[in-house]
């Protein structure tokens, strides 16, 4: 029977994990732009760039890299920034290995974020 470990980090109090392994498979929780400060970057592109960074430094406590990406979900909260976040996002993988990706328009994010990035990793 495969093993599942659920990693939180120490004092958070939020009702879900920043990742769970299942198997061969890492998910990753939607990130928001949020620094070390637990506050949210200022604009768009740095909240989008924080994100994307957010979700590395998770897949790290995980063992594994942007590399093992397989799927994303994106959600942003004006759909006017697309051709920004896409450009942001690609950067973050190479053009022969980017993942499935979900797209979608928020009415809202939380903390009044204007972005969020899940996703799921393959890392055996």
């Amino acid at each position: 029977m495969e093993r599942v470990h659920y990693e939180r980090p120490d004092g958070s109090t939020a009702p879900y994990s920043s990742a769970v392994r299942a198997g061969t498979t890492v998910h990753v929780s939607g990130q928001l732009g949020l620094g070390a400060d637990g506050k949210l970057a200022e604009g768009f592109e740095a909240q989008a760039r924080q994100a994307m960074d957010n979700v590395a430094k998770v897949l790290a406590t995980m063992g594994l890299g942007m590399e093992q990406v397989v799927q994303c979900t994106a959600m942003i909260t004006d759909r006017g920034q697309w051709s920004a976040f896409n450009t942001i996002y690609a950067g973050y993988f190479r053009p022969e290995r980017l993942p499935a990706r979900n797209a979608l328009v928020a009415a809202g994010l939380p903390m009044d974020a204007l972005v969020e990035v899940g996703c799921s990793a393959y890392g055996p």
